[in-house]
């Protein structure tokens, strides 16, 4: 796998890892027992954690795309072949 590949495949992992990540632990400012400003949404979370998801993505997906580098090195996976012009 080359640099560039692997960084594209990380990078989309990464996101992917994140959107899932995202939902867990949200409680809103209503469930907290506060109250809704004007121009305030109401679903909106009241302690959103962003930087210890970004670090709980960055960990996950780290390991997922370490599982995916040691499958393709290990041949388990072999793409190369995939992407050859016939002849």
């Amino acid at each position: 796998m080359s640099l560039v590949s692997g960084m594209m495949i990380y990078a989309v992992l990464w996101w992917l890892v994140l959107f899932m990540v995202l939902p867990f632990g949200v409680r809103t400012i209503r469930e907290e027992g506060g109250e809704v400003t004007i121009g305030e949404a109401a679903s909106a979370p009241a302690k959103p954690k962003i930087a210890l998801k970004m670090l709980v993505t960055t960990l996950i997906s780290s390991l997922i795309m370490g599982l995916i580098v040691i499958l393709i090195e290990l041949e388990v996976f072999d793409f190369r072949g995939y992407f050859m012009p016939p002849g």
